[in-house]
C-alpha cells in the first residue's frame, strides 16, 4: 500500500469518522435540547393557567371565566392554541389552532387518570406539541383537561432538514480535505521521494556520478545531503578498491616476473657454468694459434674468433648475475651522486637532461646495483635517441622516490611491450645487445623492494618509471 493510503486509511478516516460521530451528536443533543426546551415551556404555561382554569370551572358561570382566562393565557408568547374539555372530552371554550389533535376518548384518559399527557402532533401542514393537563379544584376533584398547543418554531420544524445539510456539508468539506491533503502529499512528499528514488535507481543501474538535487523543504535537503554524501563516500570506497585492486594486480604481475626470472636466472646459472670451461679453453687455444700465426690473414679470424668468445662470456657473466641471489649493501646513497655516477660510464651522457629535486634526496640501496640500473637505462636511452634528447627527472611522492628516464627515439612497438623485462628479448640487431640489461635492472630494482614499468613518454619515445622507497625496510 502507498504511502498516502496509509496515512488516509490509518489517520484521516479514524479523524473523519470521529468528527462526524461528534458533530451528529452535538445535532441530536441540540434537537433533544430544542424539544425539552419546548416541553419545558408547554408544562410551564400549562401549570401556570392550570390552576386559573380549575378555579374557573368552578363558578357558575364557567365559560365566561374560561374564557377570561384563555385571553389572559394568549398573553403568552409562544402560545398557539388553548382549549378546556370537560370530563366527558366536550369542549367548554377555547382559542387557537390545533383544536382536533387529541381524541375525546384521550381526553377522557387523562381526567380519569389525573396524569399530564404531552405529545408531538402534526396537523395538516403544522407541527405541534401539545400537552394536555387535567383541572382539578384546590380540593383535588377533576372538573376538565386543559389543552395547550405549541407550534414548533422555523428551527425546530427544519432540524432534520438541518441535520441533513450539516452532514452532506461535512462530505464535502472532507472530500475537499483529502483532495487538498492528496494534492499537497503528491506535490510536497511524494514527487521528492520519487526523485530521490529515480536517483538511487540510477546509481543501482550503473550512473555512479549521478546524485540528487538539494532542493525542496528542509528534511529532504537534508535527505538529499545525507544520500550525495553517502554516494561520494561509496564513490570514495569503490576508488580506493579499484586502486587496490590494480596495485593487487601489479603486484602479481611483478612476482610472477620476479618468479620467472628466478628460474631463469638458475638455469642460466647452470648453463653459465657449464660452458665457463669450454670458452675458456677455446680462448686460450685461439691465443696461442694467434701468436703463432705468421700475416695478418692468418690473424683476422682468430681476432674475430677471441673477440665473439669475449661476448660469450660477456653474456655468461651476466646470466650469472642474473641467477645468482645477492646481498644488498645498504648505505645511503645522494641521488645526485647516483646520476653522476651512471653518466660517467655512458659516452655522451653530459648531453643528457637532469631534473632533481632540491635538495637531492637520500635512499637506502647498494650503491654499486643502483648505479647499474641508471646506467643500463641511459645507456638504452642514447641509443634509441643518439643526437635526440635524453631527459632524467625524480620527484618525492608519499615517502617514495619516482625516477624517470625518457628520449624522444622511435619508441618501444606495442606488441613488444609486454615482454621488454624478458631475459634475451631485445629490439637492437642482432651482436649489439644480448637481452639481458632490463632484465637486470628488473631484478635489482625488486631486490630493493620498488617496481619499474615501461610508461608513457612526454618527449615521444620511450619511458621507464621506477619507484624506490626511501626508507630502509626493503
Amino acid at each position: 500500500m502507498r504511502l498516502r493510503n496509509i496515512i488516509i486509511a490509518t489517520v484521516l478516516t479514524p479523524l473523519f469518522l470521529v468528527l462526524l460521530v461528534v458533530s451528529l451528536v452535538a445535532i441530536v443533543s441540540l434537537e433533544d435540547n430544542l424539544r425539552t426546551k419546548l416541553q419545558s415551556e408547554v408544562q410551564i404555561l400549562s401549570q401556570a393557567i392550570g390552576t386559573s382554569l380549575g378555579y374557573a370551572l368552578t363558578q357558575e358561570t364557567p365559560r365566561e371565566a374560561v374564557q377570561e382566562s384563555l385571553h389572559a393565557a394568549f398573553s403568552f408568547h409562544r402560545i398557539y392554541g388553548a382549549y378546556v374539555f370537560d370530563t366527558r372530552g366536550d369542549k367548554v371554550y377555547g382559542l387557537g389552532l390545533g383544536e382536533t389533535l387529541f381524541a375525546p376518548e384521550e381526553i377522557r384518559a387523562v381526567a380519569e387518570s389525573g396524569e399530564e399527557l404531552g405529545e408531538y402532533r402534526q396537523h395538516e401542514r403544522w407541527s405541534y406539541y401539545s400537552a394536555l393537563v387535567p383541572l382539578t379544584t384546590p380540593g383535588g376533584e377533576p372538573r376538565g383537561v386543559l389543552q395547550v398547543n405549541r407550534l414548533n418554531t422555523g428551527v425546530e420544524n427544519y432540524i432534520g432538514f438541518l441535520s441533513l445539510v450539516a452532514l452532506g456539508a461535512f462530505l464535502i468539506a472532507a472530500v475537499g480535505i483529502v483532495a487538498m491533503i492528496w494534492w499537497g502529499f503528491r506535490r510536497h512528499i511524494e514527487r521528492p521521494l520519487e526523485r530521490l528514488l529515480a536517483v538511487m535507481e540510477r546509481v543501482g543501474s550503473g550512473e555512479r556520478q549521478r546524485r540528487a538535487e538539494v532542493e525542496g523543504p528542509a528534511e529532504y535537503r537534508r535527505l538529499s545531503l545525507a544520500l550525495n554524501e553517502m554516494l561520494d563516500a561509496l564513490a570514495e570506497k569503490d576508488a580506493d578498491i579499484e586502486a587496490r585492486r590494480r596495485k593487487e594486480i601489479a603486484l602479481e604481475r611483478r612476482l610472477r616476473k620476479s618468479r620467472k626470472l628466478a628460474e631463469l636466472g638458475v638455469l642460466a646459472a647452470g648453463v653459465a657454468h657449464e660452458l665457463g670451461a669450454p670458452l675458456s679453453v677455446i680462448d686460450g687455444q685461439a691465443q696461442r694459434l694467434e701468436r703463432r700465426a705468421t700475416d695478418e690473414t692468418q690473424r683476422r679470424p682468430l681476432a674475430r674468433i677471441r673477440g665473439e668468445v669475449a661476448r660469450i662470456v660477456t653474456i655468461v657473466r651476466q646470466l650469472m648475475e642474473l641467477g645468482r641471489r645477492h646481498n644488498l649493501e645498504l648505505a645511503p646513497c645522494r641521488l645526485d651522486d647516483l646520476v653522476r655516477g651512471a653518466q660517467a660510464l655512458i659516452e655522451g651522457g653530459e648531453a643528457i637532461e637532469v631534473d632533481l629535486p632540491e635538495p637531492p634526496p637520500t635512499l637506502m640501496g647498494d650503491e654499486q646495483q643502483l648505479t647499474q640500473v641508471l646506467t643500463n637505462l641511459l645507456h638504452n636511452a642514447r641509443q634509441a635517441s643518439p643526437e635526440g634528447r635524453v631527459r632524467l627527472s625524480a620527484r618525492v611522492v608519499d615517502g617514495a622516490l619516482c625516477l624517470r628516464v625518457e628520449d624522444d627515439g622511435p619508441g618501444i612497438p606495442e606488441a613488444h611491450q609486454g615482454r621488454v623485462f624478458d631475459p634475451f628479448f631485445t629490439t637492437k640487431p642482432v651482436g649489439q645487445g644480448s637481452g639481458l640489461g632490463l632484465a637486470m635492472a628488473h631484478r635489482i630494482v625488486s631486490d630493493h623492494g620498488g617496481s619499474i614499468i615501461l610508461g608513457d613518454a612526454e618527449l615521444g619515445g620511450a619511458a621507464f618509471d621506477l619507484t624506490l622507497p626511501l626508507d630502509s625496510e626493503t
